[in-house]
C-alpha cells in the first residue's frame, strides 16, 4: 500500500515540476516543456561528444586541468553549446523558445536591458 502511494506521490511531484516549468517558460503545453527539456540533453550529450575531437584537432590536451585550458575551454564550448542548442530547438520545433532565451542571454553578457514602452 505505501509503494502505490509513494508511486502516486513521485508522479504528482513530477507533474507538479513540469507544470511550473511550463508556467516559468511561458509554454502552451507539458508536450513543449518535455520538448525543450529533450533540447537541453540532446545539446548537451552532443557537446559531451565533440567536444574531445575539437580539442584533439586543435592540439589542446585537456587530461590535466589549469587555468588557461579552463579559459580556452569557456571561450570556445559555450558559443558552441548556444549554437548547437538553436540547432537542436529548430529541429525539435522549439526554435523560437530558444532565440528568446538566446537574446536574453546576451542582452545579460552584453549588460543591455529590454526596451520598455
Amino acid at each position: 500500500m505505501s509503494v502505490l502511494f509513494t508511486n502516486m506521490m513521485e508522479e504528482e511531484e513530477n507533474s507538479n515540476f513540469l507544470e511550473r516549468l511550463q508556467k516559468k517558460w511561458n509554454l502552451k503545453s507539458l508536450r513543449q516543456v518535455i520538448l525543450v527539456l529533450i533540447v537541453f540533453a540532446f545539446t548537451g550529450f552532443t557537446i559531451l561528444f565533440i567536444k574531445k575531437p575539437i580539442f584533439d584537432f586543435l592540439g589542446i590536451s585537456m587530461e590535466r586541468g589549469g587555468f588557461w585550458k579552463t579559459v580556452l575551454y569557456l571561450l570556445l564550448v559555450l558559443p558552441l553549446y548556444q549554437i548547437i542548442l538553436l540547432m537542436w530547438g529548430f529541429i525539435f520545433g522549439q526554435f523560437s523558445f530558444f532565440w528568446e532565451k538566446e537574446k536574453q542571454f546576451f542582452r545579460r553578457i552584453i549588460g543591455r536591458k529590454k526596451n520598455r514602452l
